[in-house]
């Protein structure tokens, strides 16, 4: 169960928001025309924005409910369109090879397989830089503009004509698509507390599920498309290309870089909602790069099994997203009618997001949540392997591996809420997302052209990889429960909000979760 309460503590400051400017605009904040620069390193931007602003609020209950659905309408339906777009971007190449791509660029044997796989080794390598540039520059900023040129890089997967060119489009998309995870993971620790994020964390992945079921109209609709000079599957490219540049366009114009700099909240707000997630200790936004706290993840037991973890998901992850309607076409089914029944597979993804990630923020538990998921992943490997004399036992096991999409929010949400210090967060979020990489990269290479059409190996593979992910998730609550014990001794910060004497500053400081006493891990 997490260290904290279900409901997190409130935060009281003396005044009445009631008799304050709501006008009031970062613009004019006495900290923001002065510059974070001339203060202490190694506080967060946050806390120099808290103790200079001239505005004092009594946060209540109904106050802070009120604040969230406001945040809830700006922020996470813009995270919630990039994930989409991100997915259907991603799998549009699994569509358009029902819809001719193959034919059409003449690939041979393990070409299409290679096309998948490099997207993901380009996704890989971009997150080395992506560790060093989060921390310099706006996340919201730089989310947009990779938006922006994934989606270019997709419009241009229309021009391929061979090989060579389909995989110069795909390790292009790869490139961009490589910040979304780790973006959107920080951004999410910037507006919630820890037990507020899984909730938010499963609406904007649910855009998986939703990139699904429209991805799966959109190959239906293109394949009616019948142009011997331009293809359906060319048109589809485009069209989602653009579609993902407009979203690109609004994030970057409309998503804020941080709380302090959000023209859609007052003055009071801002500080209410600082003074809120303060109990988070993971801070907001410190450019001050930390080297130690990047050696210390080299020792930090709990994200090498996060990344084995996510690894061991993301292999079966790869097979279902890469090559879920090349299976169903194997059954015998015509290409549009092939779209179509993939399309239970985004409801499955929905369904299971929205389950796990509400049913985290009322009872806690991750570990058993990501069990849970990983349950039905089992079973329908099972049935994908061994149920091959029927077409419905088949697809029975592919919309059930779907439910294994879920547990990446449980990975994504503990990489966010256990790891303290702002270089380590933003090296860990994306170690954890290149993890998903590697699995990907796996995944598909288990699909070879000689266990065609049944791919027996690759549906094993599916079996095998859930039932080694249940067990990690297990060992990561022993390895949780162990550590908070150990740091037993010093009550949790949660117990010490409100307390006289309580040194707030001590909340902003950049403070990896080991050397913080005060840090509990969430379990």
């Amino acid at each position: 169960m997490d260290s904290q309460s279900k409901s997190d503590p409130i935060t009281e400051v003396k005044g009445d928001s009631s008799s304050r400017d709501t006008s009031s605009s970062h613009a004019n904040h006495p900290v923001a025309e002065k510059g974070y620069g001339a203060h202490d390193q190694n506080l967060d931007q946050a806390y120099w924005y808290v103790q200079g602003s001239n505005t004092a609020v009594e946060a209540t209950p109904a106050e802070l409910r009120r604040l969230r659905r406001k945040i809830d309408w700006w922020i996470v339906p813009i995270m919630f369109a990039c994930y989409t777009m991100q997915f259907i971007d991603k799998v549009s190449l699994n569509y358009a090879a029902v819809m001719g791509l193959n034919q059409e660029l003449k690939l041979k044997a393990n070409e299409f397989s290679n096309a998948a796989t490099w997207f993901f080794i380009a996704f890989l390598i971009a997150e080395v830089p992506n560790a060093i540039i989060l921390q310099r520059v706006p996340v919201a900023k730089w989310l947009g503009a990779n938006v922006i040129l994934w989606g270019i890089a997709t419009a241009c997967t229309a021009a391929a004509h061979d090989y060579v060119t389909l995989l110069t489009a795909r390790i292009f998309l790869g490139i961009f698509e490589a910040a979304i995870a780790p973006c959107l993971i920080l951004i999410s620790g910037q507006w919630y507390t820890k037990s507020e994020q899984a909730p938010r964390f499963c609406i904007w992945y649910a855009g998986l599920g939703v990139g699904q079921i429209i991805g799966g109209i959109v190959s239906y609709g293109f394949q009616q498309v019948k142009n011997p000079t331009f293809s359906g599957w060319k048109i589809m490219f485009i069209v989602l290309g653009l579609v993902t540049v407009i979203i690109g366009f609004i994030t970057f114009f409309f998503l804020p870089d941080t709380p302090m700099k959000a023209r859609f909240l007052s003055e009071p707000e801002k500080v209410m909602l600082l003074k809120h997630v303060s109990v988070n200790q993971t801070g907001i936004r410190n450019k001050h790069y930390k080297l130690s706290q990047a050696f210390e993840i080299l020792r930090d037991i709990q994200l090498w099994l996060m990344v084995l973890l996510t690894i061991l998901i993301s292999i079966s992850s790869g097979v279902i997203t890469t090559y879920s309607a090349t299976l169903i076409r194997n059954f015998g089914y015509k290409p549009p009618t092939a779209a179509l029944l993939n399309m239970p597979s985004g409801i499955v993804s929905i369904a299971s997001t929205f389950i796990v990630g509400f049913g985290i923020r009322h009872t806690s538990h991750r570990w058993a949540w990501l069990v849970a998921c990983c349950i039905p992943g089992i079973l329908g490997g099972a049935l994908m392997s061994f149920a091959t004399g029927t077409k419905a036992g088949q697809l029975a096991g592919i919309y059930l591996v779907n439910s294994i999409t879920a547990t990446l929010i449980v990975i994504y949400q503990w990489t966010g809420s256990n790891v303290g210090g702002q270089t380590k967060r933003v090296i860990s979020v994306a170690l954890v997302s290149g993890s998903f990489s590697v699995g990907n990269i796996i995944g598909p290479q288990t699909f070879q052209a000689s266990d065609a059409p049944d791919y027996i190996p690759a549906k094993i593979t599916v079996l095998a990889t859930q039932a080694a992910a249940a067990l990690i998730a297990i060992v990561l609550f022993v390895y949780y429960v162990w550590a908070n014990k150990r740091k037993g001794a010093t009550p949790a910060v949660e117990e010490n909000i409100g307390m006289p004497g309580h040194d707030e500053e001590r909340l902003w400081e950049d403070r990896t979760d080991k050397q913080n006493p005060t840090f509990r891990y969430v379990y």
